[in-house]
Parts: C-alpha cells; structure tokens; sequence
C-alpha cells in the first residue's frame, strides 16, 4: 500500500462515525483532544449525538469523508464499508469483532470486507485511531493522550495494551496511536512507512503478534533508518501458549520467536521483552538517540548504588571501562581523599548540596572515554523537603551540556522519579529510566541501535516461499550428496550393504583410515548408538558395518575428520511468514544442552557474523581457538552462502541442517547433515 494512502485515514478533516454508543464515545474523544474538523454522526433513529445533529444515513451526508469510524455488527459493516468505499471515504475503522479470529465463517465475512474496492481499513476487531497533533480520535474509550506537536508513535494489535500505555505516568507523550486488531488490510508495515516520513513522528513503538509481509517490513525499517526514527518492537507470541492464544486473538500467522529476532536484529528494530522495558527504551531513544558504543559511567554518593550498578551490568552487553591513571588523580582533586576512584564511581555525600563542587566533580568524570553517563538518584517523597537533591541534578545537567555527553537520570525504584523531575530532566535533553535495569538495557539499545546505523545498510532478506503438504527427512547419504553438489565439503565417504562379508571388500581403495561408520537411518544417530568412530583397521571396519547392519540397514563409511578445533551447528530453514533463517551455534551432540544458538535472516552479511559470533559463548572460544576467524569470518559465510543459494534454488527444500560443521585448522567439514523435503 502507497504511502500515501493512509493520509486522509490518519489526519482527517473530516470524520463521519457510524454507529450508537461507540460512536458516540469516539465523538467525545474527538472533541476532549479539540480537533478542529467536522465530525458526522450517521444512525437511523438518533437525532443528536455528543451536540452534534445526525445523519439518518450514509446517502445524507454533505460529502465523502476523509476517514470513518464504524461501530455496528459484522455483517452490517460489510455493507458498510461497501457504500463508503463507492462514496471515495478516504478508510475506515473497523470496531466490530467476530471476523477472521473467530473461525471459518468469521473469515469468509472479512474476506467480504475487502472484496471489490482498495479503501484502507483499520482493523476489524480493534480500537482504532488516535492523532494528537490534530486531535482526531476515531476510538471508543477512554485514552491518555493529549494534545501535542510532536511525540513517538505507537502501533499495536491489542487495543487494551493501546489503550493502557496512552495512560504511561513516564512522560511519553504519543503523537499517534494506531490499534490494528485483525490487520485485514491496512497492517503494521504499512503504518510503519507512513510514519516513517512524518516529520512529527519521532519514534515508533510496536507491539506487534505478527507480520504479515516480513519484507515491507524490513523496507519500512529501512526508511525509518533514512530518518533516524527508532523502532522499539514488544513482540508477545513467543511461547506455545501465547502462539495459541495469538492465533484466537488476531487470528495472527505465528513464527518462532527466533525467526522474529532475527528480522529486528537485521532491520536495526530495537526488542523489549516487557513493557517496562518497551516504554524505557522507547523513552530513552526518543529523547537521546543512538550513542556509538556500550562505554558506560555511572554517578551515584552511594557505594551500595554503585555496587548494585556493577553486579546488573553484567546481564547487559555493556562495560563500565576503569578510569585510567591521570583521570583517576584528576577525578580525586575534586573529592575529598576519602573516596575511592572507581567506575561506577560512589562520589559520596561529602560535596552534597555544594552545586559548584559537585558541577567540577561531574565536569571532570564525564569527560573520559566514554559513550553515554548514569545519574543514580532516588527523588525524597512528596511531604519531604527535596532541597538538596536540584544541586545534584542541576549539577549533572550542567555536566552533560558542556561535555556533550548523553546523560541518563535513573532511580532506584520506580515511584522515586516525580513527575516534576523527569520533566525538567526530559526538557534538558538527558534520557530517564525508572530503574537500573531499564537503564542499562536501554543503553544497550541505544548502542546496538548506534552501531547498526553506522553500518551500510542492509540488503532486504530473502522471503520463505511456500509449499503445502507434510516435511520429509531425508537420509544421510542424500543430504550430504545434495550439500556437495552446491560446493560444501563432506568427508569422503560410501554406502555399504549390512552384511559384514560385502561391506569392506566394496570400500573404494582411496578411504582412508581412520573411518567412521553411521547407520542409515533417523536423526540423531549417536544417542542411538548408531554411530562408531575411530575404526583404525578392516577387521574393526567389518566389525562395526556388521554391528550397525544387522537388520539389513545399509551403512555410510566415511573419512573420519581428526584435528577438530571446533564444532558448529549451521542450519538455513524456511520460517513463515519470516523467510529464509539461519541458525549458527555450538554444535555437536550436546547442542540442545549448550543453548548457544542465535538466529539471522539470509543473506548475511560479514558485520551480522561477526555480531553473531560476539553473541555467542562459542564465539568466544573461536576467538582463542582460531584467532582472526571472528574478525574475518568468511569461512562461515561461504558455507551459509551455499547453503541459502541452495534453498533458493531447490524450492522443494524446507530445511538444511548441518551439525556438526567441524573446523580444523585447514578446513571446514559438514560431518552430518539433515535436509528436510515437501
């Protein structure tokens, strides 16, 4: 859907709302937020509504209206719909439910919906649109927001969670508020490109059950990129039990969260993972953009602050470098020698309320190598005389001003910040988290954010395709043949027949030993003992094809890789409706114990290996291992490469896994391989 097709839906001049009571509240919502345009009520027996004279039908109105909030059953919105589209009514929203998330018919009636005109609707089953800039409200409830120039935007699936956070007491103002329910026709990509070239839109915050085209997506991130605009995603959906209750909900397309991750991670989408941390992060970006590194300082006249600073840290990818010898002593001439230089620093409370000795102290600790600053401050409750605290944050204000630091206000607990502080700290350009945790995790965003924009930017990803019908495994022998016909190396090797008195007289001369032998057959063929290594001579060769052959199961004789530095799990599978993603982790027998996996959309690029790589504790040990890989890891990319080519060649592949992927100091060996077939 064009850009463009959203602007009369979003900045309406004109409204008509269709309905009884819904309508009425939308009307009133309206005129809370003092939006300026005209507003028609249409319903057949009311004569007024909210003050305002009605329209017994859609046929009386003065005009075709710019956008429409439609609030009667499921059937009757059909209808609905069909006369504003032929009336040229810029979209709609669709407040009714019962649609395509509540089974079979439900589907078959917002199929209907969309049928023979392209006017944008919002929904159904969903709360719909709110504009602060403009105050047109097309919404059915109460809403916290009010009226402003500029502010992020928020779009979500759930109308209640829409609803809930326009009431956030963090000073997050919305410029918009888009709740999109079952997404039948406008979705959460579409709003996004919109928003994307608004100047009034200064981030965007998603909550979002799903994506229904996963490369609008990453082209809609893309703009966003252009503009500098942020995108904070809470991405609900992740477990089981939510994929279910996703599905009734919104009757959204479930992928695996890992799939999910991997397309933010690719389009620089910043995740939240509660809502806490999705309004922090949102706040934060908003107010102080991307920083380019994780470098971090932390002020606070608690040693005990400091020290809970150091211990959360380390849940985060973020580092509190030490001072270095001459910032230490010049740090220590503006303190009395009690203190202790450290990083987080406790400067103690023996400069409190000494604004000009505190602004010199300040003033000298920020001005080190570092990316972004903490003021830990927890604010006196109402009734008690909080005089002595303004020194301290005017103090760091002053700090951050002069140094051009990114500042961050935070609090111990999350009532300990009034209103009035995080004002005045919000107005003055510095960052405000409600908790050291939200800090250090929106710093953390805030650096991979900055160090993502200053990136190229990347490609857009491969989509997953289709197929129908149920997945085939294939055995080990055809996997690894297919894995050689695209260029990846497998150890040479040769199928023999179960019978012990066949098998080594047909070993071609040039394998050579030591060999290992596997029985054709299931994944995971270790755990079933269906795998000998370390066979050293033909006697033990016959011994072993006549151990795992016994049922007549054919078995593969092959080249036993040795030197082994490492053991990788590399797996490119088909994710709808995500596309084509690619899992890199510790590989082995242990890899479901290991845990160490991530998840990236192909084509990678070095750089998001490379990040992969610090992501992982196996890249870590590569690092040590094979040093230079991480920094170049070409090796890896090659094999990805082929494996992502020969998905998108072999439309009939779901799945190619490959685990272990051995590295020896020469090579890189695909030992087993499991390919999945429609």
């Amino acid at each position: 859907m064009p850009v463009r097709d959203l602007d009369r839906l979003l900045r309406p001049r004109t409204v008509v709302v269709v309905g009884g009571d819904p309508a009425e509240r939308a009307i009133r919502q309206s005129d809370r937020l003092g939006f300026e345009g005209e507003i028609w009520p249409v319903h057949p027996s009311r004569s007024t509504m909210a003050g305002r004279h009605v329209y017994p039908s859609l046929d009386d109105l003065p005009g075709a209206p710019d956008s429409a909030f439609v609030a009667v059953n499921r059937r009757l919105t059909v209808e609905v719909v069909r006369q504003l589209a032929g009336m040229g009514c810029g979209g709609a929203v669709l407040y009714a439910s019962g649609f395509a998330e509540a089974g079979e018919e439900g589907a078959e009636i917002q199929e209907r919906l969309l049928s023979g005109h392209r006017m944008p609707l919002i929904g159904p089953n969903c709360y719909g649109i709110i504009n602060a800039v403009t105050g047109a409200a097309l919404w059915p409830d109460v809403q916290g927001c009010r009226p402003v120039r500029s502010g992020p935007a928020l779009i979500s699936q759930s109308g209640n969670i829409s609803l809930n956070l326009t009431m956030n007491r963090r000073g997050i103002d919305f410029s918009y508020v888009i709740s999109l329910g079952n997404q039948s026709s406008v979705t959460t990509e579409d709003c996004l490109e919109h928003f994307a070239v608004r100047s009034e839109v200064t981030a965007v915050g998603i909550h979002a059950e799903s994506i229904v085209d996963p490369v609008a997506f990453g082209r809609a991130a893309l703009a966003c990129r252009d503009t500098r605009t942020p995108v904070v995603v809470l991405k609900t959906g992740r477990s089981e039990e939510a994929e279910r209750i996703t599905s009734s909900h919104t009757a959204a397309l479930a992928a695996p969260a890992a799939a999910y991750d991997a397309l933010y991670e690719r389009y620089g989408v910043v995740v939240a993972e509660s809502i806490p941390d999705f309004m922090t992060t949102l706040g934060l970006l908003d107010t102080i953009g991307p920083i380019p590194g994780n470098r971090l300082v932390s002020l606070s006249c608690s040693g005990g602050e400091a020290a809970l600073v150091a211990d959360r840290s380390v849940r985060y990818p973020v580092t509190f470098p030490a001072f270095d010898p001459e910032h230490r002593e010049r740090i220590a001439a503006t303190l009395p020698q009690l203190v202790s230089i450290t990083n987080p620093l406790d400067y103690h409370t023996f400069i409190w309320g000494d604004e000009p000795a505190l602004e010199r102290c300040f003033a000298e600790v920020v001005t080190g190598p570092f990316d972004a600053a903490m003021l830990v401050i927890d604010w006196p409750s109402e009734g008690n005389d909080d005089t002595d605290w303004w020194p301290t944050l005017r103090a760091f204000v002053t700090a951050a001003d002069q140094s051009g630091r990114v500042g961050v206000i935070v609090s111990g607990l999350p009532e300990s910040l009034p209103g009035l502080v995080r004002a005045f700290a919000t107005e003055r350009g510095l960052g405000v988290a409600r908790s050291i945790d939200e800090a250090l995790g929106g710093l953390a965003a805030a650096a991979s954010w900055g160090q993502w924009l200053s990136g190229p930017p990347p490609s857009l990803h491969l989509p997953a395709g289709t197929w129908t019908g149920p997945a085939v495994t294939l055995d080990e022998p055809t996997a690894k043949a297919i894995l050689s016909s695209a260029g990846i190396p497998v150890p040479d090797g040769v199928v023999v027949n179960g019978r012990s008195e066949d098998g080594p007289a047909r070993l071609p001369r040039q394998l050579c030993f030591p060999l290992v032998a596997k029985a054709v057959g299931p994944a995971h063929k270790s755990r079933a003992g269906g795998v000998i290594t370390g066979i050293a001579d033909p006697e033990q060769l016959g011994t072993a094809i006549e151990r795992l052959g016994r049922d007549g199961r054919q078995v593969l004789v092959e080249e036993q890789v040795t030197g082994a530095v490492a053991e990788l799990l590399l797996s490119v599978s088909r994710q709808p409706p995500i596309g084509l993603v690619v899992t890199l982790g510790a590989g082995g027998t242990l890899v479901e114990w290991l845990a160490d996996t991530t998840g990236l959309l192909a084509p990678v690029t070095r750089p998001e290996l490379r990040r992969a790589l610090h992501r992982l504790r196996i890249g870590h040990m590569l690092e040590h291992q094979v040093p230079g890989l991480v920094a170049d890891p070409e090796p890896i990319r090659e094999i990805i490469h082929r494996m992502t080519a020969l998905l998108a060649r072999r439309p009939d592949l779901t799945e190619v896994e490959i685990n272990p992927l051995i590295l020896t100091e020469e090579a890189l060996w695909a030992v087993d391989a499991l390919i999945s077939t429609n």
